[in-house]
């Protein structure tokens, strides 16, 4: 389950990803990384976050610093680079097993994301959804960056080796884009 593929499914003109890993826990340290700019800011994006639904908050994105290794950022992301940043807006918070929030703004139009966890025995079930999603361009950069950004999870809970940002997106963005509806 830790390298699999997210799964799409589309209603009308909207997609949804969705991906699960199974994580070792316990569940607290797994939110944690959810929680906690600190520790999302080692596979995710750090910055601050008011923990309550309508409680804002911003991702601060930094590629480069998410493992140790030396790669070339590919040039349509390097406008985004040495950081970027998004604005959101917390829409469900049930610590510590449900945290929700806007994607690329904080406004009625933006997409969802929704980390859900669930025990099961010593380890935790995450399910990441992203919903709302509208255009193929949007899907083509999230849904390799989210494979990617769990993968770097996962190794941090297991406590094993990052693997390399860009190459792993880039792989995992030829092989996205085979999979994501042509509309959009």
């Amino acid at each position: 389950m830790s390298n699999s593929m997210g799964v799409l499914s589309q209603e009308g003109g909207e997609v949804t990803l969705r991906f699960e890993r199974l994580l070792p826990g316990p569940i607290e340290r797994v939110w944690a990384f959810l929680a906690e700019s600190e520790k999302r800011a080692k596979w995710l994006a750090g910055g601050p976050m008011d923990l309550r639904v309508g409680g804002s908050g911003e991702l601060c994105f930094r590629h480069a610093d998410l493992t140790p290794h030396v790669e070339t950022v590919p040039e349509r992301f390097c406008k985004y680079t040495p950081e970027s940043r998004m604005a959101i807006r917390i829409t469900r918070c049930e610590p510590p097993h449900v945290l929700a929030h806007t994607w690329g703004g904080t406004d009625g139009d933006c997409s969802e994301v929704i980390f859900e966890l669930t025990p099961q025995g010593e380890q935790v079930l995450l399910v990441l959804t992203h919903r709302r999603l509208t255009r193929r361009a949007e899907l083509q950069s999230v849904a390799p960056g989210w494979h990617t950004h769990l993968e770097l999870l996962v190794a941090h809970l297991e406590q094993g080796d990052l693997p390399p940002f860009w190459s792993t997106f880039t792989r995992l963005e030829e092989a996205y884009g085979k999979r994501l509806p042509e509309s959009g």
